[in-house]
């Protein structure tokens, strides 16, 4: 089989396969996300989650798998923030994307809650490239990633308890939208 044709159908040859990961680098203070995201949440999901993914690929424990596509799903899940500002609503490539396929800010953010309150337990809720949303059960690698919320109670039991929604309707406040139009520019969207 050749690669191209590997690559389209997505089988990973032994070589291609990774054999170390590096965790982010944040790009902000651990405490720059706060009131949305709490210093000890970030000490906590960043660094003993994440950094356990990270850790126990690299020393070959557990499920590679798994452990990959935890590391892979958190590396663009920290990477979208910034400091709390404002309303901090899309603008650029963001915007017209959301307009494109949603009308609206508010009719996407509507869209986004029915998708992500609708998943049963823990995974993850994603914008994608092809402009709809999904969910990712548990981890898995995905390739048409443009915004990513995770929906795992570690995300946001320690600041929020049992209210996912206000976790959801905060988080918005922290995107780092030059960023999500950073990705769609890089996918050759729009």
């Amino acid at each position: 089989m050749t690669n191209q044709i590997q690559n389209f159908i997505g089988i990973i040859t032994e070589a291609e396969k990774k054999t170390h990961i590096d965790r982010i680098k944040l790009p902000y203070e651990k405490d720059e996300l706060n009131p949305i995201m709490s210093k000890e949440t970030i000490d906590y999901h960043f660094g003993d989650l994440y950094g356990g993914y990270v850790k126990r690929f690299n020393k070959g424990e557990g499920d590679p798998d798994f452990n990959e596509a935890g590391a892979f799903l958190h590396d663009i899940y920290f990477t979208q923030f910034k400091p709390p500002s404002g309303a901090n609503k899309p603008t650029g490539l963001s915007q017209k994307l959301i307009e494109k396929y949603f009308k609206s800010w508010e009719d996407f953010k509507e869209d986004f809650e029915k998708t992500a309150m609708g998943i049963q337990g823990s995974g993850w809720a994603y914008l994608s490239k092809s402009g709809s949303i999904k969910t990712i059960k548990n981890h898995q690698i995905k390739n048409d990633i443009l915004l990513l919320i995770d929906w795992w109670e570690h995300a946001w039991a320690l600041d929020y308890q049992a209210d996912k929604q206000r976790y959801l309707k905060n988080i918005w406040r922290i995107i780092d939208w030059p960023v999500i139009d950073k990705r769609i520019s890089e996918g050759g969207i729009l």
